[in-house]
């Protein structure tokens, strides 16, 4: 029996500047954000689109996304608590025993929050540029994995969103939480969006021609929401009233997702046919 389990105790704080916590959540979210914008850069060049335009996208992206998250999570998993402590939901803040209050970070993001942000601010940002806003999602789809997996590298830096005790040769004992050797739910979730990375980049470079419409978009939703619906039947609960749910939060909040995804994904390739197809030509006697 292997029981040389690999042991994960990283501290989720790099460094405390005057009380100011600089984290790995933070680098790796940002560091995310800022790789996926350099590589929009040369796509949004290869589509002839003006640069200045994703500034835009971007800072509207950032904000629809970070608002959606925390909002999502808020509202999703923790409603009572937020609904009671609604300063903690726009400030990075916590109560301490004595009264007060200390600089926590914000714990809890939702990623179908941060989607639900991102398609409002793609919406803004479309009535501001005049540009197609499906022809945009397509656009952020080819690169969209890569910011998740960021996120799912930054909860594993946390070792939060930990999976169930397992024996499997590879599992990980998160000792910031217990002893128990846990599959690591997070670099499952950060592997698959990496693969889907690929495959989106793949589609992109070799049949960006035929495959529009929505299509791209809809793929990646489809793509990343089965993964996180499979993954979460390793992942231990992250809220107590899910443990009498047979599906929890997370899955079931994916499932619209991989609807809407299919939907875009029949409706991009009806589309992109129906426009490639030459003109019928009519024979007059």
């Amino acid at each position: 029996m292997i029981t040389n389990y690999i042991h994960w105790n990283i501290d989720p704080e790099i460094i405390n500047i005057f009380g100011v916590s600089i984290r790995y959540y933070g680098l790796l979210f940002t560091g995310g954000l800022i790789l996926c914008f350099f590589i929009l850069k040369g796509i949004f060049s290869n589509e002839n689109i003006p640069l200045t335009h994703l500034e835009k996208l971007s800072t509207y992206g950032i904000i629809g996304i970070f608002v959606g998250m925390r909002l999502g999570h808020c509202f999703f998993y923790e409603p009572s608590y937020y609904f009671s402590h609604p300063l903690e939901i726009i400030l990075p803040i916590q109560p301490t025993a004595d009264g007060g209050y200390k600089f926590s970070g914000f714990q809890g993001l939702a990623s179908h929050g941060g989607t639900l942000g991102l398609i409002i601010a793609l919406v803004i940002y479309a009535k501001k540029t005049k540009e197609s806003i499906i022809k945009t999602v397509d656009l952020i789809a080819v690169v969209a994995p890569l910011g998740a997996c960021f996120i799912r590298l930054a909860n594993f830096m946390n070792s939060e969103i930990i999976g169930y005790p397992t024996t499997v040769p590879w599992a990980f004992v998160f000792e910031r939480v217990d002893n128990l050797p846990r599959h690591p739910a997070q670099l499952y979730e950060a592997i698959s969006y990496l693969l889907i990375l690929g495959l989106m980049f793949y589609l992109y470079k070799t049949k960006r021609e035929t495959l529009q419409n929505g299509f791209f978009f809809g793929l990646v939703i489809t793509l990343i929401f089965i993964a996180r619906f499979l993954i979460e039947f390793v992942k231990e609960r992250q809220v107590s009233f899910e443990d009498k749910m047979q599906f929890d939060m997370g899955q079931l909040l994916s499932i619209p997702f991989i609807i809407v995804g299919l939907s875009f994904i029949i409706i991009g390739l009806v589309k992109t046919r129906n426009n490639t197809q030459p003109p019928t030509q009519v024979h007059l006697p």
